[in-house]
């Protein structure tokens, strides 16, 4: 997934990876080739992008809980840096195989300078209604 633009000086690309910080396809790729990120931090900020991981050092899928720990991990990092914007990516949804529903519930507490995939909207808006 690459973003319609150049993204700016205060704006980061989030996007799913491993925990061996593997960037070899579709939005890992993309966060390495221009935004920045670096082979082997399969999380965390570098350059103007963040990694979270869904799939462990090898390879394997992560549980959904296990995800949550992290992204919960990225939403403090967002909330101490709200002069920055950060673009989600389809995060998991890809190459680690999890539906657009169960990512969007991970990622249903995201912080207000956080900017979420469009499809996620309605998902979301839907689980904070019934709970």
């Amino acid at each position: 997934m690459s973003l319609p633009y150049e993204i700016r000086e205060n704006e980061i690309f989030v996007f799913g990876t491993n925990k061996a910080g593997k960037h070899g396809l579709g939005a890992p790729l993309t966060a390495r080739m221009k935004y920045g990120a670096e082979m082997g931090f399969g999380f965390g900020l570098k350059g103007q992008s963040f990694a979270i991981p869904v799939k462990d050092e090898d390879m394997k899928l992560m549980p959904l809980e296990e995800i949550q720990t992290y992204v919960d991990l990225f939403f403090k990092f967002a909330e101490k840096n709200f002069d920055k914007r950060f673009f989600i990516t389809n995060v998991g949804t890809a190459l680690a195989e999890y539906s657009p529903p169960q990512m969007a519930a991970v990622f249903k507490n995201a912080p207000g300078n956080c900017r979420l995939p469009p499809e996620w909207g309605e998902i979301i808006r839907g689980l904070k209604t019934a709970g």
